[in-house]
């Protein structure tokens, strides 16, 4: 079994790691036995192909980068709504995430999102900055990372990838982070994510692998006692 997991625009879109979210999936992937192919699309290619992926990537970027990147992306809007209702994998963190909804709606402009999900983002009056912690219905282990963002996502009645333990989240309100949409997660932490919570990487993979094999029964266990020595201790450290 192949796996393509697709890197949309990292040379944009690469904020605080991200591209050890992809780096994370691939190795877990292959200490299991599972081959692992990451096509990577910049800015300077004229398009991607979606019929075959099995995993779509997309990391955060400045308010600047967000314009470019979105103008590309309204190109592949239905290309890529179709493929998300059809089950595909999809991992957008904090500016990909904004590109999902309806709108990002700025100060002094608007950016049109791709209004995938039925979601919007305004910005805020200041920044949310600082670590993280999420109790989450999808896995059994807290969800921990570091979250820098502006916006104000508000996610309606979807479900969302956790409740707030510590900090702040979509809205610095709600008490809700991210949002979980079939098979899309969609999150405002950065850290990178993945390596600090393989749980959800798992879950990730595995939602992708079902897609491709409804028969598969599971993945095998790892050794993960480094990682979750150090998610337990970012949640210790910022537990109320």
């Amino acid at each position: 079994m192949k796996i393509k997991i697709l890197h949309l625009y990292p040379d944009l879109l690469n904020l605080y790691g991200d591209k050890g979210n992809i780096e994370c999936m691939r190795k877990r992937l292959m200490w299991r036995g599972i081959d692992a192919e990451v096509l990577t699309y910049t800015c300077e290619d004229t398009g991607f192909d979606l019929s075959d992926a099995d995993i779509v990537f997309m990391g955060g970027g400045s308010d600047r980068e967000q314009k470019i990147v979105c103008h590309r992306l309204l190109e592949h809007k239905d290309a890529l709504g179709s493929y998300v209702e059809d089950g595909g994998t999809l991992v957008a963190v904090c500016g990909g995430y904004q590109l999902l909804g309806k709108y990002y709606k700025l100060e002094d402009e608007t950016i049109k999102g791709l209004d995938i999900l039925d979601i919007y983002t305004e910005q805020g009056k200041k920044r949310l900055i600082g670590n993280i912690v999420l109790q989450s219905d999808f896995i059994k282990e807290k969800i921990v990372g570091f979250e820098n963002h502006g916006g104000r996502t508000y996610i309606g009645d979807y479900t969302p990838l956790g409740r707030v333990v510590y900090g702040y989240g979509n809205d610095e309100k709600s008490g809700a982070e991210g949002v979980v949409y079939k098979n899309v997660v969609a999150t405002y932490l950065h850290g990178p994510l993945l390596p600090k919570n393989p749980a959800l990487c798992d879950y990730i993979l595995t939602n992708a692998i079902k897609r491709k094999n409804p028969n598969f029964e599971g993945l095998s266990p790892l050794d993960d006692t480094l990682e979750k020595t150090a998610n337990e201790y970012i949640v210790n450290r910022f537990k109320k």
